[in-house]
């Protein structure tokens, strides 16, 4: 939920850092140094890491030559919002095994084999959205930082939350993720004079 202009030059500045990390990895591996270790995907999706780790992964999620790279088969998109693949290697989400995940705006999902994913909210100690025979949508906000860029007065807000669901076009299944999200918030009006003096006059 980004704000306007503000918002996405934010998140461009932090794709741009996390962008080059893989070129400062391949410097260091052509020095003989070890490559980089690949994305901790179980950390991402139990809202274990931050933003820049999140947008890190945005290349592979728009390139499938990048996803192939990483273990990852581009799957066919049975939703519109999301885009999903399979892991040559499955991975654990709070237990639970699973070799399918799934991307969504600012989130990133384990798609899991549970048919009712309320057991899974109620042990995480979630929050209910919606709770209906058809659709169930629980959450918490883990953490949130905020950092002012002294140049132009914006504050950064990076929000983590976690979320536990289902979907219609995943019957049977219940989706576990993290949204890592990125707002901006511009910095207070200064007052102006007329409001300055009325505000001091006796």
């Amino acid at each position: 939920m980004l704000r306007a202009a503000a918002g996405i030059a934010a998140s461009a500045c932090i794709a741009t850092a996390a962008a080059q990390a893989p070129a400062e990895a391949n410097k260091a591996t052509a020095k003989g140094a070890a490559p980089s270790a690949p994305p901790d995907l179980a950390a991402l999706i139990e809202c274990r890491k931050e933003v820049p780790d999140f947008l890190a992964l945005q290349p592979a999620v728009r390139d499938p030559l990048k996803a192939v790279a990483l273990g990852w088969k581009p799957l066919p998109q049975a939703n519109p919002f999301m885009t999903e693949f399979a892991l040559l290697e499955p991975i654990s989400v709070f237990g639970h095994a699973s070799s399918h995940i799934a991307f969504s705006g600012d989130s990133i999902m384990a798609i899991l084999d549970l048919p009712d994913p309320r057991p899974l909210a109620h042990r995480l100690d979630l929050e209910t959205g919606i709770d209906t025979p058809a659709k169930a949508i629980f959450g918490k906000q883990l953490r949130q930082t905020e950092q002012t860029d002294p140049a132009s007065g914006q504050t950064l807000i990076q929000a983590i939350i976690l979320n536990v669901s289902n979907v219609a076009s995943h019957p049977g299944k219940t989706l576990v993720g993290c949204s890592y999200n990125l707002d901006t918030e511009d910095p207070a009006p200064a007052p102006t004079a007329s409001a300055t003096t009325a505000a001091t006059a006796p």
